[in-house]
């Protein structure tokens, strides 16, 4: 970590101190980042940022403020002191506001064991551009791919720093490498698109430009020529690059803002059934070369490895201090923030127990229904779990796939969706959510 943004963040917290908080939080993030966008063989954009932003929090009492600022000058920085002491000093009192006391504090991190960062060279513009026509020339090789609607790869480096009026200081820098393709196949109003993209923090680890072009390019091809389904009840297949989604749901409803609101249909499942059983969901913040992964959380607590769902038992929900204290229970080390807000649960890596069958396994066996491989909009209610999204995808017919499905809309109940999940074997094991393919035997599927 760079001394720069350690000693401005000390900064910050003196003038926090000058201009009268009792207690006080300062973040500071430094970032470059680098994208180009290739069409029909050329350059059409390409995109150079670097910038440090910094966030201060301040206390007075129960009362706190946050400010923030791209500008790191003396004069700057106690403006903003100033200006947050006297905002909190006008804020309504807040009773589980507060810092981490000194023996919350995280002591002892390991930031090389996490691999964050790449340290290889920052790739040239040139290289970048070359990889997205890469990706875009495969896609038209395709026999049918009549258009690549967009090639993108991009870098990107920040450094985190983090320190307080309770004693911590510490930071951490973090890399991520991106590269999509977005192919278009058919014409006129036959034309339907499709896409592909991997994004790693090392550059060694990222998919191939080739690959993902032709990726891309099948994946349209499958959508061509799409009808609307038949209404009625039938098994739904969440492919696996959108499985996360009901994943995401189960961990909205857990989230300690949303239990101290009242506002999650798991609000009362505390030790009860929510997965099927045999099924966990498990949190490890310390995966070696993974996006959710971090030392410790935005409050400088430690981060640590929980189950979420044991055997399909919720065991606890995800909270910063704050919900934390509301609920009257301890954080769980899920504090997320940026420098212009304050911190918020959030979860971080999570992986779903997988199957023994694989995806061709589930299609085989479920039938006749619906497997989504894309979704638009929602109607999701908080409260009661009410489920109803768009859908496209593939129509199941005698265990195999007939044809191409869009124009429609799948519903149901999260809480029966979640327990009657089967999982296949196919999840991505580099991803923040490690989650298969998952099929719900029963949801409804109406035409448009």
């Amino acid at each position: 970590m760079t001394q720069a943004l350690d000693a401005l963040t000390a900064q910050m917290l003196d003038a926090a101190k000058a201009a009268g908080a009792e207690n006080a939080d300062a973040m500071a993030v430094r970032g470059t980042s680098v994208s180009v966008d290739v069409r029909a063989g050329a350059l059409e954009e390409a995109q150079r940022e670097e910038g440090t932003d910094i966030g201060l929090r301040v206390f007075v009492g129960q009362r706190s403020a946050i400010v923030s600022s791209s500008d790191t000058t003396s004069r700057t920085l106690s403006e903003m002191a100033e200006r947050a002491v006297a905002m909190a000093r006008e804020a309504p009192e807040n009773p589980y506001a507060g810092l981490a006391s000194p023996e919350q504090l995280v002591t002892d991190w390991d930031v090389g064991a996490l691999e964050l960062h790449d340290p290889a060279p920052e790739p040239e513009p040139a290289a970048l551009q070359e990889d997205a026509k890469l990706a875009e020339a495969v896609a038209l090789e395709v026999e049918g791919i009549t258009q690549v609607q967009s090639a993108s790869a991009a870098y990107g480096v920040r450094e985190v720093h983090l320190a307080g009026s309770n004693g911590f200081s510490g930071g951490y820098q973090r890399t991520d490498r991106g590269l999509s393709c977005v192919a278009i196949a058919g014409t006129g109003t036959g034309m339907e698109r499709d896409y592909d993209g991997d994004s790693r923090i090392f550059q060694s680890d990222l998919r191939g430009a080739a690959e993902i072009g032709r990726s891309a390019a099948e994946r349209a091809l499958l959508r061509i020529d799409a009808r609307k389904p038949p209404t009625g009840a039938y098994p739904v297949l969440f492919d696996e690059r959108i499985a996360s989604t009901l994943i995401g749901h189960l961990l909205g409803a857990i989230n300690g803002s949303a239990i101290a609101r009242g506002a999650s249909f798991l609000r009362d499942s505390m030790g009860n059934t929510v997965l099927p059983k045999g099924i966990s969901l498990i949190e490890d913040p310390h995966r070696p070369r993974t996006g959710g992964s971090r030392p410790f959380d935005a409050e400088f607590l430690p981060t640590s490895k929980r189950a979420v769902v044991d055997d399909g038992v919720l065991q606890g929900w995800t909270l910063d201090l704050a919900t934390g204290r509301q609920l009257g229970m301890p954080s769980t080390g899920n504090a997320a923030r940026g420098t212009g807000s304050s911190p918020s649960p959030s979860a971080w890596n999570m992986a779903l127990t997988q199957g023994t069958a694989t995806r061709d396994d589930l299609i085989r066996d479920m039938g006749t229904g619906l497997l989504v491989t894309s979704m638009i909009g929602s109607t999701i209610n908080p409260n009661t779990g009410d489920y109803s999204r768009g859908a496209a995808g593939l129509w199941i017919e005698n265990g195999e796939i007939t044809y191409a499905v869009n124009e429609c809309t799948i519903a149901g109940n999260l809480r029966d969706m979640l327990q009657a999940l089967v999982p296949a074997n196919d999840a991505r094991a580099h991803l923040s959510r490690v989650v298969p393919s998952l099929l719900v035997p029963g949801m409804t599927v109406a035409g448009i």
